[in-house]
């Protein structure tokens, strides 16, 4: 199909298709911005587990390394507090201030998926509503009665091509919204996995995480 033929169909569909194309540019540039983002802060994450284990110390050299390299991790949060949290809290309360500084994290997350949530729901409908326009004017021929089978059925094949491009942007989204969606819990389980990390050698068999409070993250 020519560029020509394309621009024929989305002036035919009541500028629906321009519409779309816009929706469709949306939703690469969330998938894009957030895949990057999030494939980032997933690995690091776990650079963050990994180093929390084989350290029972947040003061080790490896640890207050792997912690400055990570300072704009959400993770950091839960380090901060627990170095901040009184030596004689209890674990309940250690608990508490941690999951309070966990969830102020979480929003940030999925920042921008709403809109790949929106582009997912309102394509389709674009779509069906540039078919329609597009069917009022395959159907405005039926006065010519020689021609008026094969334009209309030429006009209908032209109008379902809003529909198809509206069901196709709201796929693509839909897989790429999953899979962030999946990235999301992913992160949320590492900063659930660190806090009970934290949480037990504090106050479990590890060795406590006092002789605290020289951390700058910088």
């Amino acid at each position: 199909m020519t560029p020509e033929k394309l621009f024929e169909l989305a002036n035919h569909s009541g500028g629906t298709l321009y519409i779309m194309c816009v929706l469709l540019l949306l939703a690469l540039t969330v998938i894009i911005e957030r895949t990057l983002f999030l494939s980032k802060m997933q690995q690091s994450g776990d650079e963050l587990i990994a180093l929390l284990h084989d350290s029972s110390e947040l003061q080790a050299a490896s640890m207050q390394e792997g912690l400055r390299k990570h300072a704009d991790l959400p993770h950091i949060s839960l380090f901060e507090a627990s170095l901040l949290e009184p030596e004689e809290s209890a674990r309940d309360t250690c608990a508490g201030h941690l999951e309070e500084a966990l969830m102020r994290e979480v929003p940030l997350l999925d920042r921008s998926l709403w809109m790949l949530d929106t582009v997912i729901t309102l394509a389709p409908l674009l779509g069906l509503f540039g078919t329609i326009i597009g069917m009022f004017g395959a159907f405005s021929v039926l006065g010519d009665i020689q021609n008026a089978a094969s334009q209309v059925t030429g006009g209908i094949a032209e109008a379902l091509i809003a529909t198809a491009f509206g069901l196709l942007i709201a796929m693509i989204g839909l897989v790429f919204f999953n899979g962030l969606s999946t990235k999301i819990r992913a992160i949320v389980h590492q900063l659930d996995i660190l806090k009970l990390m934290l949480l037990n050698r504090r106050f479990g068999t590890h060795a406590p995480l006092h002789a605290r409070p020289q951390l700058k993250v910088v």
